[in-house]
């Protein structure tokens, strides 16, 4: 019997090393993004243009091989710049890290930041560009700021007078949209557009819309291509497409973390209780020195939402504002993404949380500082003010599903899928 396991371990291995030699293979997925469609037409609408490229570690084809490198080794195309959003365009920048101009060492290419004193591409580093391309994995959510730098890149596309193409990928949120519409006072880099929460669009959609509706500054149109995926519909997981997922960024790891960073990322802005950054579930948790988990738990079970479940969980977080504490609470478990209403489970949890804590309100131990960014990442004062009254989700409810059906139907007439 022992002979028998050493010897399918060492076939094992000897397969493993030949594959390994020979090369790996990956296999074709249901859904070609927009860089895979361009590259299968051999990048033919960038024959004898010269490239600008806004990008991150998650722009790579389904063979994980990076859009700069391909673009960079394609004939017929000129790859000039590159500009990086938060984190930079290999990934290597940690999150609100500021990034200044540099030169990426594989390639030579001048990186401009995107993420620092500029937001927004200056016509300066637009020289020399007659088309720039955003290709970045995108999870959904209003507040994840790649679709701002977007919006803002269209923007001084539109300025320059060159052409602004998006190589479309999958939103792991699919069509589901949740939230109130941005207000004015409150426009951020965090709330760029009068968009809901939970958007529902692919970036080449939502890059559509914008630019359709006249959401850019000042009105501005763009001339904008989308290269569309193959094989993507809106009732998609992120798995179903059978793409490889890349880190978006260092506390978004896995695909299921798209949908958590929308259920608990609201009141982590708050930073009195923690959602579970700095741990190994970053966005799956809600805890505090002071919570009993079980009782928590239970309470929120009991509450009978459709499609998520909840567990009584203690952690003690590896970095972060508690680092070294020991944190009891409760861990989410999204059994049905399509019955979940994701937006409501961090509301819920505060209202539970209410009961058994009046004490340690959230909204009265946080910094104006956190309430201010609480109220940017919300998109109005009003979600706290309406909650905050009473401390129930049933008093803000309405309010964050009011303008849900309106942009359905609006947002509608420019899905590509």
């Amino acid at each position: 019997m022992i002979k028998s396991i050493l010897i399918t371990q060492l076939l094992l291995v000897m397969g493993l090393s030949m594959a390994f030699a020979q090369g790996s293979v990956a296999p074709k997925p249901n859904v070609l993004t927009g860089l895979d469609v361009l590259e299968q037409s051999n990048f033919s609408q960038l024959q004898g243009k010269r490239v600008g490229l806004i990008t991150n570690a998650t722009g790579v084809n389904y063979k994980l091989q990076t859009n700069i490198d391909l673009l960079h080794a394609a004939e017929g195309v000129d790859l000039v710049a590159l500009y990086g959003p938060e984190h930079g365009v290999r990934g290597d920048i940690s999150a609100g890290d500021y990034v200044e101009t540099y030169i990426d060492e594989k390639t030579g290419i001048t990186v401009f930041s995107i993420y620092g004193r500029n937001r927004k591409p200056t016509q300066e580093m637009l020289e020399g560009v007659d088309v720039l391309i955003y290709d970045i994995q995108d999870v959904g959510s209003r507040s994840y700021t790649f679709i701002s730098s977007m919006g803002l890149a269209m923007e001084a596309a539109a300025e320059k007078g060159i052409t602004f193409m998006v190589l479309d990928r999958p939103n792991p949120l699919g069509g589901k949209i949740e939230g109130n519409l941005v207000e004015d006072g409150y426009i951020s880099f965090v709330s760029q557009f009068k968009i809901p929460y939970v958007y529902g669009m692919t970036s080449g959609e939502l890059a559509i819309f914008l630019n359709e509706e006249g959401m850019l500054e000042g009105g501005a149109k763009v001339d904008l291509d989308i290269v569309a995926m193959e094989g993507w519909n809106r009732d998609m997981s992120y798995p179903d497409t059978g793409l490889p997922w890349v880190p978006t960024s260092p506390h978004i790891p896995h695909t299921h973390t798209a949908i958590y960073y929308t259920a608990t990322g609201i009141i982590g802005e708050l930073q009195i209780v923690s959602e579970g950054v700095g741990y190994t579930m970053p966005f799956e948790l809600f805890g505090a020195p002071w919570i009993d988990g079980q009782v928590m738990a239970e309470r929120m079970n009991a509450l009978g939402l459709d499609g998520v479940m909840f567990r009584p969980v203690t952690w003690r977080p590896y970095y972060g504002r508690n680092q070294g504490e020991v944190l009891h609470g409760i861990q989410v478990y999204v059994t049905d993404f399509s019955k979940v209403n994701l937006m409501s489970l961090q509301f819920l949890f505060l209202q539970e949380h209410h009961v058994l804590h009046p004490d340690k309100n959230p909204f009265s131990l946080a910094t104006e500082a956190r309430i201010r960014m609480f109220d940017r990442v919300a998109g109005t004062s009003k979600v706290r003010e309406l909650f905050s009254q009473n401390m129930k989700y049933a008093d803000v409810e309405a309010f964050l599903n009011k303008d849900v059906l309106s942009f359905r139907e609006k947002s509608s007439q420019y899905y590509i899928y």
